[in-house]
């Protein structure tokens, strides 16, 4: 661990490096969210071409033909998971960042390694004799380059063949996928020198730490086919990463990536909130790497979860709070960096600095959360592990998981630091033992997928509600069919419609489907396939037959009662941006034509002012009676118009760009013509459904008048019942509650001087067991605080005393037990009440002097109460 301030800062390497691109001709592209927008194979963006994955699969074009960008990337689940790596080794990391250049069909590998080494030694100035590269062993032309063009020595240039088992397959052979773009690869490594342990690249000893990659030059110059035949690109391409966290040790000389000048700050601010002195201990680099992560996934919209993406979040999360429990800190500590983290990084990442209290708010929210049951689950872990223990079973690890919250790979964690292993083929075991009791219990129905392989049919719905169609095909119990009976249910399906497909959280339309002799009821429209919709419904009438032509009629009202639901969730939308920050992005919908819901990404309740100024913003739209406007175009152009889209949503070459008031979203639903056809915009509701999810359900037009008018009716009958004017309604009603709660005052003095007097009816009843009395007796009529504050008096006038009172509501036993001072040291109130408590159905505790219980079978009190003189004589 250094000190040492650096010559050369992370922040000016990545400008250093833009620059030196620009001035190339690169055009600087923005680092994409963590979570691609483009590819659903990815669980994270986890290098800097995935924003540009359909770049080179031909499937999109962009401005500029040569780019350059610091791409934030993240590996912690999937097929990339460091994870259990992290703090633990000089380069591992959850989150980092990639600096790479792009050529789309410009220019190729002879300006990409000529560049690379300008840049390593005359900008960064590396010593020449500490770089070397290695190449694809057939790509003589990137060797030429190297040896004859940049002058690298020949034996500084490494040919690495197929070792990865077949043509092609080799660390220096890049491919997408199976099949397509594909080509060889060009790697730079950095010698540390001859007193770090290592061996050069395809040596025996290339795990070692002497030679580090720093910098990837691939070429993508071939297309592959299914045989492993390859062909050329047309328009051969440059694809290039290097680690920025790497290449700073590198410049700052320094060995590990913990100890550049960005880590040494976190490690600093992380052992500021720990309280840990030793700036190289290990659980500070895991806390150092987990902020940027944590910090950045919840900038990018990912919320701790259960499940997917917000599982490995709050995987992340979890291990960093642990690692803080282990140095002691035992209350949330994380969330305190991000300001920390925001000074570091956020000229770099904007977004970062703009959600700093959000991300924070996030983060102790889920640290509080945590620190719940992670003191249980530790407590368990040690008793587990004590006495030497060397494996841990799974069904305990199952029992952490499932009853603690503990995940097992925190388990594991927890665990390799004290040498044990985990028994994981138990856990899983104890798991899939879950879930078939889970399936045995849960009762649902599932239809079968129909098998459609004809051609698409054209929806019409935006345009018409009605439309003449021929019937393509038939489905009776998921099965094809050529016919239809009265009575059946079933699906059609039509050349054209007018009906629209549930998609995009809002329902699929109903309506009827008729010929001259057949009536065929639709109750949704669903779709077979992306281009296909099924019409699902009951034939009511007659028979239909493929090839039949029909009268497609959409329910208009229940269209255009949906159609105003889902254009407020785009108003709505905008307004919660406005009211609580940039940061909303909406989590799912569902519109119908009764009501909107609408699910979004915020980690506080929406108050009852921000509420109302949401409506505000929303009627005030309504009232503007702006038009709708539509425009179909492709993705590119829907960016540059500013449109918002849904987070890591997958969108087609073409899609639909929605204005309506001043909100411009992407959305393929029906919508209404002006703002004003909304009518009225009400919320019913507000919660929360999910950690960091809120949901807000909302009706408009005539279903917000029959609410509104509802709710007037409600007021008006507690008016009426009042007998108060409606201006003075809200006096009355805090009047009764006053009254009530006075009646509740004087009820309670009644039960006491009730109980005072029963107290001392009862103190004759007490019977000297070896000098000790004892009272077992039932108070007719008491409550809980009754039976207290009798038994308070009892012990005061009866000195040296053990006491049970009970009280009956229907089978209901209450129980208290009380034991004077003197007698604590034979008799325990606790266990004295347990023993009157077991036989009457139930159990208690408290204080040694004081203790309450509860039980359920009234008929066995008397004789439970007979045996406390005989309980407490076996105790002196």
């Amino acid at each position: 661990m250094t000190n040492a301030t650096p010559s050369i800062s992370v922040a000016d390497i990545r400008k250093s490096f833009l620059d030196f691109f620009v001035a190339k001709g690169h055009t600087v592209v923005a680092s994409s969210p963590l979570v691609p927008g483009n590819d659903p194979t990815l669980m994270f963006t986890n290098s800097g071409m995935v924003q540009f994955k359909d770049v080179f699969l031909g499937n999109d074009r962009r401005p500029y033909k040569r780019a350059v960008s610091v791409q934030a990337c993240l590996r912690a689940g999937g097929k990339h998971n460091d994870l259990e790596n992290v703090g633990y080794t000089a380069r591992h990391h959850t989150f980092f960042e990639m600096l790479g250049n792009w050529s789309f069909g410009d220019y190729f590998k002879r300006e990409s390694l000529r560049w690379a080494w300008e840049l390593l030694t005359e900008v960064y100035k590396l010593p020449a004799e500490r770089l070397l590269a290695t190449v694809y062993h057939e790509d003589d032309e990137a060797y030429a380059i190297w040896t004859r063009e940049i002058g690298l020595p020949p034996e500084r240039v490494i040919r690495i063949g197929d070792n990865k088992g077949g043509r092609y397959k080799s660390d220096n052979f890049w491919m997408m996928a199976d099949t397509g773009p594909c080509g060889p690869c060009s790697e730079i490594f950095y010698d540390h020198g001859p007193g770090v342990p290592g061996g050069p690249p395809g040596s025996p000893g290339e795990d070692g730490d002497r030679f580090i990659e720093i910098w990837n030059n691939v070429f993508m110059q071939f297309d592959m086919a299914e045989d492993g035949s390859v062909t050329a690109l047309p328009a051969p391409c440059v694809d290039t990463g290097m680690g920025l966290e790497r290449l700073a040790a590198i410049l700052q000389q320094v060995h590990s990536n913990y100890e550049i000048d960005l880590f040494q700050a976190l490690i600093a601010a992380a052992a500021r909130e720990t309280g840990e002195k030793d700036l190289g201990h290990k659980s500070l680099r895991v806390i150092a790497d987990h902020i940027r992560a944590s910090a950045f996934l919840v900038s990018d919209g990912v919320l701790p979860g259960n499940e997917g993406r917000g599982y490995v979040q709050r995987r992340i999360l979890r291990r960093a709070i642990r690692h803080g429990y282990k140095l002691g800190r035992k209350t949330p500590f994380l969330h305190r960096l991000v300001a920390d983290l925001v000074r570091l990084m956020g000229d770099a990442y904007p977004a970062l600095r703009a959600q700093q209290q959000r991300i924070t708010a996030v983060l102790k929210a889920e640290e509080e959360r945590f620190f719940e049951t992670l003191a249980n689950g530790m407590e368990i872990l040690d008793a587990a592990l004590a006495g030497g223990a060397r494996l841990l079973p799974g069904d305990l690890a199952f029992k952490l998981h499932d009853t603690y919250g503990f995940p097992l790979d925190l388990s594991a964690d927890v665990c390799r630091e004290r040498g044990v292993e985990v028994d994981a083929a138990g856990f899983e075991r104890a798991m899939e033992r879950q879930k078939t009791q889970a399936r045995a219990t849960g009762k649902f129905k599932q239809e079968r997928a129909l098998e459609y392989s004809g051609a698409a049919n054209h929806f019409n719905g935006y345009e018409h509600l009605a439309q003449s169609a021929r019937i393509l095909a038939i489905y009776v119990d998921g099965g094809s069919s050529a016919a239809l009976g009265a009575g059946q249910d079933g699906v059609l399906v039509l050349d054209g419609t007018p009906f629209y497909a549930e998609s995009g959280g809002q329902v699929g339309d109903a309506g009827l489907i008729s010929s001259a002799a057949a009536r065929f009821a639709v109750g949704n429209t669903l779709k077979i396939r992306a281009d296909v919709y099924g019409h699902h419904g009951t034939l009511e009438a007659g028979t239909l037959n493929v090839g039949d032509t029909v009268q497609a009629q959409v329910n208009d009202a229940m269209r255009a009662a949906t159609a105003r639901n889902h254009s407020a969730t785009h108003l709505m939308h905008k307004a919660l941006r406005e009211v609580l920050g940039s940061h909303v992005q909406q989590k799912g919908s569902l519109v119908n034509a009764e009501r909107m819901r609408f699910d979004f990404a915020h980690n506080a309740a929406v108050s009852g002012a921000e509420l109302r100024e949401i409506e505000r913003l929303v009627n005030a739209e309504i009232l503007a009676n702006q038009p709708t406007q539509v425009r179909v175009m492709d993705i590119e152009s829907a960016q540059k118009t500013g449109a918002v889209m849904l987070f890591g949503e997958k969108y087609g070459d073409s899609v639909r760009v929605l204005d309506i008031g001043s909100s411009r979203e992407l959305c393929g639903g029906t919508h209404v013509q002006r703002t004003g056809d909304i009518g009225l915009f009400k919320v019913l509701a507000e919660g929360g459904v999910a950690a960091g999810v809120r949901r807000i359900e909302a009706v408009t037009g005539a279903n917000a008048l029959a609410y509104l008018q509802q709710l007037e009716d409600t007021v008006n009958q507690a008016a009426s019942t009042l007998k108060a004017p409606l201006t003075e309604l809200n006096s009355r009603i805090g009047q009764a509650l006053e009254n009530a709660r006075a009646l509740e005052k004087e009820v309670a003095t009644l039960k006491g001087r009730l109980a005072s007097s029963q107290g001392d009816e009862l103190l004759t009843r007490a019977v000297d067991v070896q000098g000790i009395k004892v009272l077992a007796a039932a108070l007719p009529g008491a409550d809980a605080k009754t039976l207290r504050d009798t038994l308070d008096q009892l012990r005061n006038k009866l000195q040296s005393a053990a006491i049970v009172l009970a009280a009956v509501d229907g089978n209901r036993v209450q129980l208290a037990a009380g034991v004077t001072a003197d007698s604590l040291d034979r008799i325990q109130a606790g266990e004295l009440v347990n023993f009157v408590a077991r036989q009457v159905g139930g159990k208690g505790g408290g204080k040694p002097d004081l203790a309450m219980a509860g039980g359920t079978d009234a008929a066995k009190l008397p004789a439970a109460l007979a045996s406390v003189a005989g309980w407490v004589a076996q105790q002196l």
